[in-house]
């Protein structure tokens, strides 16, 4: 389904809290997923249609 999105234009974003809870880091995500913020939540939230 992410890759859907992805390669339809879409943004896949991932809580960097909750990455670090999990140990993850940005070289384990897949092609297309970026690390965020809240405050770029809630920047994509008000931008969507």
């Amino acid at each position: 389904m992410l890759r859907r999105v992805i390669s339809a234009g879409g943004r896949v974003l991932i809580c960097g809290t909750r990455m670090d809870a999990q140990g993850l880091s940005e070289g384990e995500m897949m092609d297309g997923v970026a690390r965020s913020t809240m405050d770029e939540l809630g920047e994509a939230t008000l931008a969507a249609d």
